[in-house]
């Protein structure tokens, strides 16, 4: 789910080249999500082992971080800890249209139809206890920084982007990001070069999201901005207000301009929700402007080879010559680093 802003949205397409020798903090499970969303098998289902345990997210992490950490970019990822209480509803909307897809997803299965297999199937995902833990395993394996945030990764994130000196921005597909504050937002950061659409395939880019031109652009302050997300939609009322589109939003906060005028002028409309839809606007303001953050410290730790072989070979059936070759890379990269630093 997340917030849809991206009709309003000022951004810039950017090269990964740009991001040389930046510290990006990224958005650990939106990312993994990412991953078992996108890397999976032509009928629709994960990549796994022999054992059917889910691998796509490790195949995503090995892989795709390589080709970051190639480009000089120094990564952290940030994990989720306890989600507000609110945030519980979000997830028990997430469980019905997930067994809505699964019905989709066997009727396609049925028909022998592989492409709304893919888009079905790319719906059941979900990420255990196992998986998250693996998936800090082989991060730091693989000399990528891991920290557990006290609440929401993503507000974690933005808040070490901007409050850490040397962090460059933080990293996620979703919006939300701009309204816990992050000074730069990059979206593709981890996503396939290419992706295939109705149309045909189509380049996919990374893309940077700067929050002052974002505020200047549309005339508003960080208040008025999470107001706007509040009226669109965020993890925390998914809903939103119906009829209030991302435009219409961005009219109401201008004209309104403080959040308790802004609220005040949809009372009706937000009393007349349905039971399970209803929000406490200042509940869910107070979310993303005081959210659960902490001060963390994070390392970037050595390359243990044998852990990675470990988990993707031996635990995973990940095949030892790809793996292998991966590792050379990571050398190559390594000594390229070490080179650079003598000098």
């Amino acid at each position: 789910m997340g917030l849809n802003i991206r009709e309003i949205i000022p951004r810039r397409e950017i090269e990964l080249s740009d991001l040389k020798g930046k510290t990006i903090c990224v958005d650990a499970f939106n990312t993994l999500y990412q991953f078992l969303s996108s890397i999976r098998q032509v009928d629709g289902t994960p990549l796994m082992d022999s054992k059917k345990r889910v691998t796509s997210h490790l195949s995503g992490i090995f892989y795709r971080n390589i080709a970051l950490l190639e480009h000089g970019i120094k990564l952290v990822y940030v994990f989720d800890g306890k989600p507000p209480e609110l945030k519980y509803k979000t997830f028990e909307k997430r469980g019905g249209a997930r067994e809505i897809a699964r019905g989709r997803y066997e009727e396609a299965k049925g028909e022998e139809d592989f492409e709304k297999m893919k888009r079905y199937g790319s719906q059941l995902i979900r990420l255990n206890d196992d998986m998250i833990k693996e998936s800090k395993q082989l991060l730091e394996a693989m000399g990528i920084a891991v920290i557990q945030a006290p609440g929401e990764g993503e507000a974690q994130a933005a808040y070490l982007a901007r409050t850490r000196e040397g962090i460059y921005a933080s990293a996620s597909q979703d919006y939300d990001s701009l309204l816990f504050g992050a000074p730069k937002l990059i979206r593709n950061l981890t996503l396939a070069k290419r992706r295939k659409t109705i149309s045909g395939w189509m380049e996919v880019k990374p893309e940077i999201i700067e929050l002052e031109k974002v505020l200047n652009s549309l005339e508003i302050n960080l208040d008025q901005l999470i107001c706007l997300g509040i009226l669109v939609g965020t993890d925390y009322n998914p809903k939103g207000i119906p009829g209030i589109g991302q435009k219409k939003a961005l009219q109401i906060v201008k004209k309104y301009k403080q959040p308790v005028l802004i609220f005040e002028s949809l009372k009706e409309q937000m009393e007349n929700l349905p039971e399970e839809d209803k929000f406490d606007w200042k509940v869910v303001f107070e979310l993303f402007h005081k959210p659960n953050v902490a001060h963390s410290i994070f390392i970037f730790g050595k390359v243990n080879e044998n852990k990675i072989r470990e988990i993707l070979v031996k635990e995973h059936d990940f095949s030892d010559d790809r793996v292998q070759k991966q590792l050379e890379r990571l050398r190559e990269i390594l000594e390229k680093n070490k080179q650079k630093t003598l000098f």
